[in-house]
């Protein structure tokens, strides 16, 4: 029995239910793969439920105000994924007539489509054959084979590809694609696989040895940048004040006014936001404790400096909001920490 159908018998018995399986909708598979980008499958289905509940299809989320689209998406950072499938649900309405495209070139030219989310819709929804190759099935393809190359370099994952490709099974892409994706994300985990009971155990070129520990070999660190952020909490009769973000992660969300650095108080009032306030009219009411907030690439130290207003300021990029509004508002991650902790003392 060869690699391909012993990877699809196992998962016709292990495969689990998960809604994006249950249908051929392109769309429906499109966000699926979206959200489940750098996304855990249990942590990205209640996602998954509420954002199709709320846009059903691509016509509705090309009409939805980007602000709408961004709340849904609160929580499962790389905003950046949720803004290029509202620009290309706008793409595929106005290009397409609201019908996804069924080439791999078509759906590879769409903002936010890599190689492997274009090899996940052509095999998934209309059965090109196509090999997906995203973290699971790169673990598996480089134990398998014995992959010593790093997978992070361009001649590391040119072997991964060709790989692959000779061991898609073209006449059943779909099935196998999805089968490679599980049998990583379930069998041939990232630590401590269960490798006796593997049913390509005898094939497999790290079986019994520590390969199994090393593989897949990447020889690049994430450097990881420490950042200090100081944010400014106003209170002025019930209202507090924020600001949109034009660039970076966070682009597009909403946040307190940000004092980035080492920060010492008593120069507070030098900064943008409070150097044109008279002193006596804010008070420093409290001083949150660091919250620690981890991505990829950063490592967040945060403080939340709550003030007390006696007049209200005018700052042009400052919005003067209720407290009681602020929900409805897209903010990171780490702010909704802040205030979900301190949601009693307001």
């Amino acid at each position: 029995m060869g690699f391909s159908r012993k990877i699809i018998d196992w998962y016709k018995i292990h495969a689990r239910t998960l809604p994006w399986r249950e249908t051929r909708d392109p769309y429906i598979i499109w966000v699926s793969e979206i959200i489940l980008q750098q996304t855990r499958v249990d942590q990205g289905l209640p996602y998954f439920k509420r954002f199709i509940e709320s846009f059903p299809d691509v016509f509705s989320l090309a009409l939805a105000d980007e602000q709408e689209v961004l709340k849904l998406w609160q929580g499962l950072g790389y905003y950046s994924r949720a803004r290029n499938l509202h620009a290309s649900s706008k793409i595929i309405v106005d290009q397409y007539n609201g019908t996804f495209p069924s080439t791999y070139d078509s759906i590879r030219s769409l903002i936010g489509i890599g190689d492997y989310t274009a090899s996940a819709i052509s095999s998934f929804c209309f059965d090109l054959p196509y090999a997906v190759l995203d973290g699971n099935v790169i673990r598996v393809i480089s134990r398998y084979a014995g992959v010593l190359e790093p997978v992070d370099t361009a001649k590391g994952m040119n072997i991964l590809k060709e790989l692959s490709s000779s061991l898609l099974d073209k006449n059943k892409s779909a099935i196998y694609n999805q089968a490679m994706i599980e049998f990583g994300a379930l069998q041939c985990v990232k630590s401590n696989p269960e490798c006796n009971v593997c049913p390509i155990k005898y094939q497999c070129k790290s079986y019994g040895s520590e390969l199994v520990k090393v593989l897949p070999y990447k020889q690049k660190k994430v450097n990881v940048n420490k950042r200090v952020f100081n944010f400014l909490v106003f209170n002025f009769n019930q209202t507090t004040y924020i600001h949109k973000r034009k660039k970076g992660i966070w682009k597009s969300l909403f946040q307190f006014p940000l004092i980035e650095g080492d920060l010492n108080i008593k120069d507070l009032n030098k900064s943008i936001f409070l150097k044109k306030v008279p002193k006596d009219n804010y008070s420093i009411s409290e001083i949150s404790e660091t919250i620690i907030h981890k991505l990829s690439h950063q490592k967040i130290y945060a403080k939340f400096i709550e003030i007390d207003l006696k007049s209200s300021i005018n700052i042009d990029f400052l919005i003067n909001i209720n407290w009681n509004d602020i929900d409805q508002y897209p903010i990171p991650r780490l702010i909704d920490k802040y205030l979900k902790r301190n949601a009693m003392n307001r």
